[in-house]
């Protein structure tokens, strides 16, 4: 008999029970994640005040900009997310069955295994790492800037071989159930950064960035040892080639890492394409991204994070209700935090750039930016429902389903890449953006603007993939509570419509009684702004009868919900 998608069921008392508790449990550790991420963000926006006011968005950023993409691409297809994806699952299989002799042993070896490959390929592009800036990465960089990305490019690829360890660290914990010391380790890598940035910067520039870079890498793996310590883990210097569990691990990371070489691979693009539309474009792609990560990283990371391994959890058992139930709610849960925050991000990105305006960076990189991370407010939704949606696949051992959504965004990001970055267009777009005042950019976007085309590209490619995703995850679980997604999505838009709204009136308002009188004033509008269009959010919210604030209130206060509407 099909169950419908309206109606609510009442499961067993137990059943229950017990989903509140993991939806407390979640609750609980998302928390403490997004309280650890808003401290990395904090501190990383540190950094970005003293970064913009040093180098704006000129050269020299460009070149740190560029020389990152490699060693950040070899993390990530190698020992980040390709790797956490298809270690997690297996390695918690082994804890569920209290297999603890075998749990380690195969987490050695896949540490030995990954940092060996780390190394090899650090080495190679150590040598070639002139010919990968000049050919590869920026071929519109000149002759010194290509020096100065490949000296800096050597530098952190040795930051690349020790998060090679530590991200298998955090895989271990978070495996574990513990959150807390690898939400930890991202504060610890900011820290590092901003020493580089507050006491090396003056006297060696951006290497000094670099060598901040990684010292932070080693105190992201330290701070972590603790708990290793504490979960007795194990560690012996062998590498079995035959163990079968090893190479199951590497055949499901190898989709992923493909699917992450697709996702690096348009960033490389981008970056190869925002070389050549003049010095600064590079870096107004990265402060676009950097900002538009902050809000994505503390709702999608961070719940995406947290759910991971239930949802593995909830697969390796067979309970297909219980996987539905915990994606949609955390799709939901994302979907209501990142709409109002991608809509405030464009009512109030301008003045929030405009903090920025000293030194190096002035009026015009802030005009820049801001063009860039208005075209990113779309990817704040879509990447951080993606954390979500993709870990759905990757709890079920699916990690093929996800490259071919990867396949089809790239090709999108791909051609809308060169169409909406080329100038021609870009042109004809202004025009018509001036006649209906469709898009909030001034004529400074037809000057150098077209680099936002790159952002908006990247954003697109991305909501191709999650909805392709969520079909597909619709039609193999029977549902994905489609209804009730479609009637949150709606009632937060015109929340956040309204929330927008307060906004714009404060802000004209503000302009016409106290005017612009400096930087104080604009904390200030910001503040105000921020904090009473929240207010009317919450209020619209509240007054849609927007279930999802309510049923986080009652997790909150440790209340199960009257009924669980389940599929």
């Amino acid at each position: 008999m099909t169950e419908s998608i309206t109606e609510p069921i009442q499961e067993p008392q137990e059943n229950q029970d017990e989903a509140n508790q993991r939806n407390r449990q979640i609750a609980r550790s998302t928390v403490i994640v997004m309280v650890a991420f808003a401290v990395a963000k904090v501190i990383s926006l540190a950094q970005t005040v003293i970064i913009a006011q040093a180098f704006g968005v000129g050269s020299e950023w460009d070149s740190f900009v560029t020389a990152n993409r490699i060693p950040e691409l070899i993390f990530t297809l190698i020992s980040g997310g390709a790797l956490a994806h298809a270690f997690i699952p297996i390695f918690s299989s082994y804890l569920a069955r209290d297999d603890k002799p075998g749990a380690w042993r195969i987490a050695t070896n896949v540490i030995n295994f990954i940092f060996s490959v780390t190394f090899i390929v650090s080495a190679v592009v150590f040598v070639v790492a002139p010919w990968m800036v000049e050919h590869v990465v920026a071929p519109g960089f000149t002759l010194e800037q290509v020096e100065q990305t490949a000296q800096l490019m050597r530098i952190l690829l040795i930051s690349t071989l020790i998060f090679s360890v530590s991200g298998i660290s955090m895989g271990i914990l978070q495996s574990h159930n513990h959150f807390l010391l690898p939400a930890l380790a991202p504060i610890m890598f900011d820290v590092g950064i901003l020493f580089g940035v507050i006491f090396l910067l003056p006297s060696m520039g951006v290497v000094g960035i670099s060598l901040g870079a990684v010292l932070g890498a080693a105190m992201h793996f330290g701070i972590q040892v603790p708990g290793l310590i504490y979960y007795r883990a194990r560690w012996r210097p062998y590498l079995d080639l035959k163990d079968p569990v090893l190479w199951r691990v590497i055949r499901l990371m190898l989709p992923r890492v493909a699917g992450l070489g697709v996702f690096s691979l348009n960033f490389l693009v981008m970056n190869n394409i925002a070389s050549r539309l003049g010095t600064g474009s590079v870096s107004a792609l990265d402060w676009g991204w950097r900002l538009m990560q902050i809000p994505q990283t503390l709702i999608g990371t961070a719940i995406g994070t947290v759910v991971f391994p239930s949802l593995a959890a909830l697969s390796e058992i067979g309970d297909e209700s219980g996987k539905r139930a915990l994606m949609s709610g955390a799709l939901r849960f994302i979907l209501i935090s990142s709409i109002p925050s991608a809509v405030g991000l464009i009512v109030v990105g301008r003045p929030i750039i405009s903090l920025l305006e000293r030194g190096a960076f002035d009026a015009s990189a802030s005009a820049l930016v801001y063009s860039t991370l208005t075209a990113f407010t779309l990817g704040l939704i879509v990447h951080s429902a993606l954390e979500v949606v993709a870990r759905s696949f990757y709890a079920d051992k699916d990690t093929l389903t996800p490259l071919w959504a990867a396949l089809g965004g790239a090709a999108i990001n791909l051609v809308l890449s060169y169409v909406l970055s080329n100038v021609n267009y870009v042109a004809q777009f202004s025009a018509l953006n001036t006649a209906i005042n469709l898009w909030p950019l001034d004529g400074f976007y037809l000057e150098q603007g077209n680099v936002s085309g790159l952002a908006l590209a990247n954003s697109l490619g991305v909501m191709f993939e999650v909805l392709f995703l969520l079909w597909i995850l619709r039609r193999r679980w029977h549902g994905i509570q489609e209804n009730t997604l479609a009637m949150a999505v709606l009632k937060t838009l015109i929340a956040s419509l309204v929330m927008a709204l307060v906004v714009i009136v404060i802000e004209i308002l503000w302009t016409q009684i106290l005017g612009d009188r400096g930087t104080i004033f604009t904390i200030a509008q910001i503040g105000v702004q921020v904090v009473l269009g929240g207010l009317a959010f919450l209020v619209a919210a509240f007054a849609l009868r927007m279930r999802e604030l309510s049923d986080l209130l009652a997790i909150v206060l440790r209340r199960a919900p009257a009924k669980l509407k389940q599929v």
